[in-house]
């Protein structure tokens, strides 16, 4: 320090030149120092932090540290006065809520457990005890899957005339040469790509329930149900390049590799006409590349040429050329991702979590607020025509749209161009044209919430399994999540239409496959589920067993037989008395008889004979 002194000037200009430099010096070291400290951040909040973009979490964090300065004020002046704990607080009294269980679903069958009554009154030791009602306690539990055998008998028949032997075909598997049932191979692809539980995984919990599966056999189904299914594949994936406006998103996805896994990317394309009142049924298809290069989305999006919601990823932008065949594509923005980037500058829930000393963006944290404002009024119009949906944004949410633009605007002029905030106004207002699209086209989304919400599995399954095995392994993940994710979007259990399909389809009429598409299937299953209810339904109790059709008034003159007496008088006409009547069907019209006595394996033919009755 003496030998730094005896460098200084003697003249005082000189030393306030000097000291004004080293001011300077510091100030920008400190301008440095806080911006790494901010990159540090957001990169920790990438990999550590919550994923959750609600803003009520930065209400309730300003909320937090609120609290802590009333808490710290209050326990101070206890402290001064000390009082600390003397006073008492009277409150209300109050009666509590009885608590409530939960209903379980009425469908849900039940085992009725009596448990043994007294005997005797504990109170006097009487024995008159007379019954007044019951408690009834709910418990739900489960009964473990059950492995079972299938056994597709093929009796051989002799002709006793020409000695020739028949036999009927061989039944057709879901993949040739295999043992596995649908069901089990759709238990193994839905655990394997929508639940992403491996197939070690799965193999080992087979095991330890007694059924050895090796890995290499059902990987082996997997490869052999993928190409099963790709027709149907083809089918959505031309399905959801025929609608208007599509979303479009990518993820990563590691692939295992000679020396260390590589990054290759899964692509999805999102179709779904709900939020502007389309009637066709949502669905995504999925494409896996081994990089992100532009030619891969070109190629997905070779003959479409309709309206992209996506990011503002470089590699879609020779898809918005107006020289492209067979026409452009039209660029639509995501107010969502633009709302991130200001969103994690406003999030400081890591730094109160660490103690951490923390300071909120206010520019950040009111662009949020705007944006929120503009989210709020959006979602009251989903679901209305494009018509009506571009009435309300002109009217309501236009003004919102252009007060955050001049905000943004006059904010952007205040801030250097190395500044976080300024990084998150430029990605907005670079592209303005681009987000303010959605004010004269109703058929626009606000965001492309869309596409990220069918690669949210992804990301929780990178987790699970790890990586995939190679180029081959990401196609056939492609198809299935594919199938499995269209499934969910028609709210149709992946594993049960899976399981019907894979029974089925290598029978199916090949011109007829849109009827094994999710949305076909479950409209089809209804009216199989209604058919079977109305014909087997039971006439109302105040009308037992009475045999004339439902839905339509009896004829003039017809007597109301029970069935047990119809089924004895057609069995006396026909003259089967040994054998059973189950049902009676004529046209469109059938009863059902309520005498449940088996008829055995042997089946019955009859020609309709008149019965006349005097």
């Amino acid at each position: 320090m003496a030998g730094a002194a005896d460098h200084l000037p003697d003249d005082s200009d000189a030393l306030k030149a000097a000291l004004i430099e080293t001011r300077a010096k510091l100030v920008g070291a400190q301008a440095v120092i806080e911006h790494l400290q901010l990159v540090i951040a957001k990169m920790q909040r990438e990999k550590f932090g919550p994923r959750s973009e609600k803003s009520q979490r930065l209400i309730d964090q300003l909320e937090l540290q609120l609290e802590e300065v009333a808490a710290a004020a209050a326990e101070d002046a206890a402290k001064a006065t000390g009082e600390t704990g003397a006073e008492r607080v009277e409150v209300q009294g109050f009666t509590r809520r009885k608590a409530t269980r939960r209903d379980f679903p009425a469908d849900l069958p039940r085992r009725r457990v009596v448990h043994p009554a007294p005997t005797a009154c504990p109170c006097c030791g009487g024995n008159k005890l007379s019954r007044i009602g019951e408690d009834v306690t709910e418990t739900l539990d489960v009964v473990p899957r059950q492995w079972f055998v299938t056994e597709h008998v093929r009796e051989k028949f002799s002709c006793r005339s020409c000695e020739a032997i028949t036999q009927p075909p061989a039944p057709f598997h879901a993949i040739a040469r295999g043992f596995a049932g649908p069901s089990l191979l759709a238990m193994m692809l839905v655990e394997k790509y929508a639940n992403h539980q491996p197939l070690n995984r799965q193999s080992e919990q087979y095991a330890r329930e007694g059924i050895a599966l090796s890995v290499s056999t059902m990987a082996d189904h997997v490869g052999a149900c993928t190409a099963t299914l790709m027709p149907l594949y083809e089918i959505i994936k031309a399905h959801v390049f025929a609608g208007e406006r599509i979303h479009g998103d990518d993820t990563t996805v590691p692939v295992l590799a000679k020396t260390k896994c590589r990054t290759g990317r899964i692509w999805t394309y999102v179709r779904d006409d709900r939020p502007f009142g389309g009637e066709a049924p949502p669905a995504a298809v999925f494409f896996y590349s081994p990089d992100r290069a532009g030619i891969h989305p070109e190629q997905h999006l070779a003959g479409y040429c309709g309206i992209l919601q996506a990011d503002a990823y470089a590699g879609f932008n020779a898809l918005y050329d107006a020289n492209r065949k067979p026409g452009p594509i039209t660029e639509a923005g995501c107010w969502a991702h633009a709302r991130r980037k200001l969103f994690e500058l406003a999030d400081i829930a890591s730094k109160v979590r660490k103690g951490k000393p923390s300071t909120i963006s206010p520019i950040a944290f009111e662009a949020v607020q705007k944006f929120d404002a503009i989210f709020a009024l959006e979602r009251a119009i989903n679901g209305l025509s494009p018509e009506a949906r571009v009435a309300v944004r002109r009217k309501d949410i236009a003004p919102l749209v252009n007060d955050l633009i001049e905000w943004m605007k006059r904010e952007r002029g205040k801030l250097s161009r190395h500044n976080e905030v300024a990084k998150a106004f430029d990605y907005m207002l670079k592209r303005i044209d681009v987000f303010t699209r959605f004010l004269d086209d109703g058929r626009i989304c606000l965001s492309n919430n869309a596409a990220e919400r069918e690669l949210r599995g992804i990301a929780l399954g990178r987790k699970s399994w790890l990586f995939a095995g190679s180029d081959r392994g990401g196609e056939r993940a492609a198809v299935m999540l594919t199938l499995i994710h269209t499934a969910k979007l028609n709210n149709v259990d992946p594993q049960a239409w899976l399981a019907d399909v894979l029974a089925c389809i290598n029978d199916h009429n090949i011109h007829r496959l849109d009827d094994l598409l999710p949305w076909n299937w479950a409209a089809e299953t209804e009216r199989i589920k209604w058919r079977h209810e109305r014909r087997h339904h039971r006439p109302p109790q105040n009308h037992p067993r009475c045999c004339h059709a439902r839905g339509s008034a009896p004829h003039r003159g017809a007597v109301r037989h029970p069935l047990d007496r119809l089924h004895l008088a057609l069995q006396t006409a026909i003259g089967w008395t040994n054998s059973h009547l189950y049902e009676i069907r004529a046209g469109d019209l059938g009863w059902s008889t309520l005498i449940p006595k088996p008829i055995g394996p042997k089946t019955f033919s009859m020609r309709a004979r008149r019965v006349s009755t005097k």
